[in-house]
């Protein structure tokens, strides 16, 4: 059938790449952007970073909107639903429920990202926080800005990202982490507690294996209880525990639902017409044979475009294939990864963070490379995803390791 309307469900970054790749394809349809939020679509990364700065008096911090409404409306010839989030899919009528509105499509995209998951017994009280949209980052300096003596729930990216933004401006900050060592099942053990040393090293109170127990205050949070009975006092609390993909309105919609929305190699859904993209789509990646659901920047772009220009011309679809990259901002450090922490093997290849401020660490499968963390390892690291696209081995990943070495020492 011929394409005329195309739904895309979620103003982000796959969103607004998928309008955008539908009019770089030639479609000239009507396309409908529908966000959940009230905002244009904008960047989120720098939420937790560059946004949080301190600033001098006065200034404010640069936007993250991608792109003008203007621009959106008049040049890519997009029709806005924001401020109000898809309530349903109707795949037998092919429409998109918005409210008491039915948006009809030929082809729709479904990026409606993840949302950040929330402690019980906070709903009560203000000053705690989570940090996924541009409101939540807004509050959050605000607090900052005030001097607020801050406590982050959770050692993750965003957490430590939170952690360092305080810290940079000089306030006392500590950080919760249930388990024993943070970041285990985004990088391993061995460089969790790599990452995890940034923080002694920059000041920060790190608490692992202790959970929280209850948060106190009279109508705003003032201080936290964890389970030693610890009181910690808190103006702020940042909750970084997490998200979970935003699929609860596609319950009964024919999608296979299983963390996230099941796809095949194409972003196929499965369900006529339908295809996802980005931190909601759990799709098949054929570079490492199974399922994979990614919370980055670099993957949802791409996925965003690729979903919808198989979406329209499905005859064609592309399959989506990629070694996962990302990165974090803590302190003065870079820290960036590529490919899969599932490894039978993780070694520091090159460096030594607390002597020479960086290192880089290489993940082995089998006799495969499957994963490289650097930091402050920037001129390297996406060698190494190179490496893994190419499927190199562990012996020739050690081996293009130590050359790297030695060059850098002579």
């Amino acid at each position: 059938m011929s394409k005329n309307k195309l739904v895309v469900v979620g103003a982000s970054l796959a969103g607004l790449r998928a309008v955008e790749a539908a009019r770089k394809a030639g479609f000239e349809g009507e396309i409908t952007l529908i966000g959940a939020e009230r905002h244009l679509p904008y960047d989120r990364p720098p939420l937790s970073k560059a946004y949080l700065d301190k600033l001098a008096p006065g200034a404010v911090p640069e936007p993250t909107t991608f792109r003008t409404e203007d621009t959106l409306r008049d040049e890519l010839g997009v029709h806005l639903l924001l401020g109000s989030p898809a309530t349903c899919l109707d795949t037998s009528a092919r429409a998109v429920v918005v409210g008491d509105q039915a948006v009809p499509y030929d082809a729709a995209v479904i990026a409606t990202g993840a949302t950040a998951r929330t402690l019980p017994g906070t709903d009560h009280l203000d000053g705690v926080h989570t940090l996924r949209t541009l409101d939540d980052a807004v509050a959050v300096r605000e607090a900052l800005d005030r001097g607020a003596r801050t406590v982050v729930i959770g050692a993750g990216f965003i957490g430590s990202e939170i952690a360092s933004g305080a810290r940079k401006r000089g306030l006392d900050v500590t950080v919760i982490e249930a388990l024993p060592t943070p970041l285990v099942r985004a990088v391993g053990d061995v460089m969790g507690a790599a990452c995890a040393s940034l923080h002694q090293l920059n000041g920060t109170q790190l608490r692992c294996g202790t959970g929280v127990a209850a948060f106190e205050g009279d109508g705003r949070v003032e201080q936290v209880v964890l389970s030693d009975g610890t009181r910690l006092p808190a103006d702020l609390v940042v909750v970084g525990v997490g998200a979970s993909p935003a699929v609860e309105w596609l319950e009964g919609s024919g999608l296979q639902l299983d963390n996230g929305i099941v796809c095949d190699e194409r972003l196929y859904t499965g369900v006529d017409g339908v295809y996802a993209a980005g931190d909601v789509a759990r799709w098949h990646n054929p570079l490492f044979g199974r399922l994979m659901r990614l919370e980055h920047w670099t993957s949802a772009a791409e996925q965003g475009a690729l979903a919808a220009r198989n979406a329209l011309d499905p005859a064609s679809a592309r399959p989506y294939q990629t070694v996962p990259y990302f990165w974090s901002d803590w302190y003065d450090s870079r820290i960036q990864f590529v490919g899969s922490p599932e490894a039978d093997e993780v070694r520091i290849v090159d460096g030594d963070l607390e002597r020479d401020g960086r290192c880089v660490a290489l993940y082995r499968a089998g006799d495969s490379l499957v994963g490289a963390l650097a930091i402050n390892g920037q001129t390297v690291i996406m060698k190494y995803r190179v490496q893994i696209m190419k499927r190199t081995s562990w012996h020739d990943a050690l081996e293009f390791a130590e050359k790297r070495r030695l060059m850098a020492t002579t």
